[in-house]
């Protein structure tokens, strides 16, 4: 079964609504969008894992100096 994407064209002057099927040029640029949603969204998902692998080498690191845990949080801004 064939999902059928459609679109609301919203007359602001008159309040008429109309809703129609989207075109192929509309549908292939609302797919793209979607393709690059995911891709940005999985490299900020990246981004952060990575930041998070940072924060605990950093916290390793100051415990292995003989810093408390607290100590060791309260410079990790």
């Amino acid at each position: 079964m064939t999902e059928i994407y459609t679109i609301a064209d919203i007359n602001c002057e008159t309040g008429e609504q109309i809703e129609r099927p989207m075109t192929q040029e509309e549908l292939t640029a609302h797919l793209e969008r979607q393709v690059q949603a995911q891709a940005d969204w999985e490299v900020h998902q990246a981004e952060l894992a990575a930041k998070e692998q940072v924060k605990a080498s950093a916290l390793a690191k100051l415990a292995a100096l003989g810093l408390t845990e607290e100590e060791a949080a309260a410079l990790i801004i």
